[in-house]
C-alpha cells in the first residue's frame, strides 16, 4: 500500500491511478493536507477468474462407488426417456 498520494496527484493521473489498481492490485491512501481521507484499491468481485479453475474443480468432494453408480442409472433412465434424440442446437446455423 502506498504511504500517502494526494487527492491532487490522483485527479491529475486518475486513469493511471485507476489501471494501476485494476490490473496490478496496487492500493493507495489518499491524502488531503496531510491527511489521509479515502483508500483506492482494488473492488472485490463475485466471480472467479477462469485461472482457477482447475483449482476449484480440484476441491470438489468426489462421488463414491455406489454414488457413481446411482448417477449412471439416473442418467440412463434419463436418456431412455427422452428418447434418445438429442435436443436441437438453437444457436446451430
Amino acid at each position: 500500500m502506498s504511504a500517502g498520494t494526494t487527492v491532487t496527484e490522483v485527479l491529475r493521473n486518475f486513469s493511471d491511478y485507476i489501471n494501476r489498481v485494476a490490473y496490478r492490485g496496487e492500493r493507495f491512501v489518499l491524502t488531503r493536507g496531510g491527511r489521509p481521507v479515502a483508500e483506492l484499491i482494488p473492488a472485490r468481485t463475485a466471480g472467479r477468474r477462469l485461472a482457477e479453475l482447475p483449482s476449484v474443480l480440484a476441491s470438489l468432494p468426489r462421488l463414491g462407488n455406489e454414488e457413481a453408480a446411482s448417477f449412471e442409472e439416473d442418467l440412463t433412465r434419463a436418456r431412455s426417456e427422452f428418447g434418445g434424440t438429442l435436443p436441437v442446437d438453437p444457436w446451430a446455423s
